[in-house]
């Protein structure tokens, strides 16, 4: 039966004929699986002699249809390759099967209208010390302020009496980029930030964009002017009315909570008109303790920081009604709401084309 059942698995030509030999041998009805259940009838002395050869039939039976398979899909493999080709001078399938993502399409578009704004883009480590997520921002230990962000504690590192976090914003960037550059500086900081919350509107995982002039001389006027600019620009819209209302951070002093205009459009509220107000972003004057953390002279310098959600700035321009959306993966909802990979925003194109 051995060279039988070998010569059998050696014949087989295709894949099909080789899974045939397999079930005849090893199936439920496959005779060396009769072979094993007569065992049972057998007295011990016979089983003892016969065992051994069973078992060891089915590992060289085993083995063998493993060895003429893997040779079955190697031969098929090499017979693709040699004969299957593609025409690379067919023209190109006229809608693309990939998409850009829109919170990166979005990223693109800020750093096109702020790099005309004289500003780079700054980044920084996700996992932070809480000297820069909290105490280099104005929030020492057992500060009320660090209550109202949801923050992930991770376990201390070896030799690290305090705990990291997943940052809870990108000011940590700031005050990075503080210390190394100095001033007079200006940088945009976008990147992925962590809260413990979730619902239509939150995500435990979010991506926002923070603001930071620094020189001397700076006021809430020159926030404005920026704030306004980098909208209008970012909305594609003339008619974006901006108001100011005051607020807290304890990162800047004094601050505000900026809204701005909407209005109804075939039923959908867009930004833009002054039919009502939202509110898009929170802003103000960048806190002399800040200043003075990262080695400057809160006397010599000043400056302004504005901060929010990209993925909020992304639902507000392109029509998406639920967060959580942006993280499901969901193909039909990426090839709806994607953009082609050549798309690039311009100032003079359109930020959004």
């Amino acid at each position: 039966m051995s060279d039988a059942l070998l010569d059998r698995i050696s014949a087989a030509k295709t894949l099909p004929e080789l899974d045939a030999v397999r079930v005849a041998a090893l199936g439920k009805s496959g005779e060396i699986t009769a072979l094993l259940k007569s065992l049972g009838g057998m007295d011990a002395d016979t089983r003892a002699v016969e065992a051994p050869k069973i078992h060891a039939l089915r590992e060289q039976v085993t083995e063998a249809l493993s060895q003429r398979k893997t040779a079955l899909e190697t031969a098929e493999l090499d017979r693709k390759l040699a004969t299957e080709t593609i025409d690379l001078s067919l023209p190109a399938p006229d809608s693309v099967t990939g998409t850009v993502h829109p919170v990166s399409q979005v990223m693109d578009e800020l750093a096109e209208i702020f790099a005309e704004l004289g500003f780079a883009v700054a980044e920084g480590p996700e996992i932070e010390t809480q000297w820069y997520n909290f105490s280099a921002l104005n929030m020492p230990e057992n500060h009320p302020a660090r209550a109202m962000q949801d923050t992930f504690y991770l376990e201390p590192r070896d030799g690290e009496a305090e705990a990291r976090v997943l940052r809870t914003h990108t000011s940590p960037v700031q005050i990075r980029t503080m210390e190394k550059s100095g001033a007079p500086l200006r940088v945009i900081a976008p990147g992925r930030v962590y809260r413990s919350d979730s619902d239509a509107t939150h995500t435990p995982m979010f991506h926002q964009v923070e603001g930071l002039v620094i020189d001397r001389a700076i006021h809430m006027g020159h926030l404005k002017w920026t704030l306004e600019t980098f909208l209008k620009a970012y909305f594609e819209r003339g008619d974006i009315v901006l108001r100011m209302r005051p607020s807290y951070f304890p990162f800047t002093e004094p601050s505000a909570e900026v809204d701005v205009g909407w209005s109804m459009e075939k039923g959908r509220r867009v930004v833009g008109g002054s039919e009502g107000w939202m509110e898009v972003l929170g802003s103000g004057m960048v806190h002399p303790k800040v200043i003075a953390n990262c080695g400057l002279d809160p006397d010599e310098w000043q400056g302004f920081a504005f901060g929010c959600g990209i993925d909020r700035l992304a639902m507000l321009k392109y029509g998406m009604d639920d967060l959580r959306a942006f993280f499901d993966g969901d193909i039909r909802w990426l090839k709806h709401y994607g953009f082609r990979a050549l798309d690039v925003p311009t100032l003079s194109g359109g930020v959004g084309a």
